[in-house]
């Protein structure tokens, strides 16, 4: 004769196969979920945090925002970009400036604002950046400056020039050194935007 009370005992002790099936499907996708979340943080976008003034009035203090790490892989960067770089000679340290110079021309930097003069092949004679991002009360910083780029070579600098260390202090960019394009910028919540604070460049180098 059966006794059920051992047959149910038992019964509750071995995992059905489903159960057991059921189990290895959540590892499975928890897996390929964290596979994709690496892919996308450290080839596709990936979260900053602004620490500093440099980028002012567009981007303050604790700005949280998504870096496009993609675009460059298959485009330039272009003047008036906001970009988060790695400081060249200076490994794991992360900054935001915004693309002036790009490869090929010759930057010069004149005057107490002070005034930023791009000269290329189109433009021997120089042109004067137009630069409303820069408000007054963030013009100084270092001036008197001529820097001429070489291939994958760019010139980047803060928007609060009184306070920025940039490509005026710690020289040239070259492009392996950028880690992406702003592409979102999170928090504050009011301030939610795409490309915050990109500005784009005719050929005369007004706005």
């Amino acid at each position: 004769m059966n006794d059920p009370l051992m047959h149910t005992d038992v019964s509750s002790t071995e995992p059905s196969p489903g159960m057991v099936k059921t189990d290895r499907s959540f590892f499975f996708y928890l897996v390929i979920a964290l596979a994709i979340a690496l892919v996308v943080r450290f080839f596709i976008a990936a979260p900053y945090i602004v620490v500093g003034s440099s980028m002012e009035p567009d981007f303050d203090n604790w700005n949280y925002l998504i870096v496009d790490r993609l675009t460059y892989k298959f485009s330039e960067p272009q003047r008036g970009d906001v970009i988060v770089l790695d400081l060249p000679h200076n490994t794991g340290r992360a900054l935001i400036k915004r693309v002036i110079g790009l490869p090929g021309e010759t930057i010069e930097i004149r005057g107490p604002e002070p005034i930023v003069t791009i000269i290329h092949d189109a433009h021997s004679e120089g042109l004067t950046l137009d630069e409303p991002y820069v408000i007054p009360a963030n013009h100084g910083g270092a001036t008197d400056i001529t820097v001429s780029l070489g291939p994958d070579q760019y010139f980047v600098l803060g928007d609060n020039r009184k306070v920025s260390a940039d490509s005026r202090i710690w020289g040239i960019l070259p492009v392996s050194d950028i880690v992406g394009r702003v592409l979102f910028r999170l928090y504050p919540f009011n301030g939610i935007s795409v490309f915050p604070g990109e500005a784009r460049y005719s050929e005369d180098m007004s706005l």
